[in-house]
């Protein structure tokens, strides 16, 4: 398995060098909101382009270009920001890749297999695993994780629904299984 790491200092996000992200998250341009993350390294949190709080050193800065691969390197959500509700950006990534992130968008990876979407699709679950890992920074079934946090972080914040509600609300198989995925991403109990 490996963390998206920076391409090169030229090209970071595709079509974006890290001199403009560095530009457009210290302008905080709402037109760069979805195109990539802000990771804070010495906090541990990863943030929208637009985030209000205070800019981070360009030091302790990596940018990701999907919220999946800002978790994967292990950082958190900003409680601010909120990069659950920044606008999904398909951008370059190829057409197989968009429609099976799609699919998992719509929650179909919980209800079947990664082997049983990648034969849907196609090709084979490991063809599936190295174009998402090579595109997205993460495996399908970390983009899949990160798609239940981010729902039941939405459900916690936007409704009055029990804790066990939002658990399977966002696709969690049980309660234990909510708390300690939760705990595992965020470091403090849901």
């Amino acid at each position: 398995m490996q963390i998206e790491q920076p391409v090169s200092q030229d090209e970071i996000i595709p079509g974006l060098t890290r001199e403009q992200c560095h530009a457009a998250r210290l302008a905080r341009d709402a037109r760069f909101d979805g195109r990539f993350f802000t990771g804070v390294l010495s906090t541990g949190i990863y943030c929208r382009p637009i985030c209000p709080a205070r800019a981070p050193y360009e030091s302790n800065v990596q940018y990701f270009r999907f919220a999946a691969a800002a978790e994967q390197h292990g950082l958190r959500p900003c409680l601010r920001c909120r990069p659950e509700l920044a606008p999904a950006q398909g951008g370059d990534m190829p057409a197989l890749v968009a429609q099976v992130l799609a699919r998992i968008e719509r929650g179909e990876l919980a209800d079947s297999t990664l082997g049983a979407l990648a034969t849907e699709a196609g090709i084979t679950e490991r063809t599936l695993r190295r174009q998402f890992e090579q595109h997205l920074g993460a495996s399908p079934k970390q983009v899949e994780q990160t798609r239940r946090l981010l729902l039941a972080k939405r459900l916690l914040t936007e409704t009055r629904l029990p804790i066990t509600d939002v658990a399977f609300a966002a696709g969690f198989a049980s309660i234990r299984r909510f708390n300690d995925a939760w705990s595992h991403a965020y470091g403090l109990a849901p």
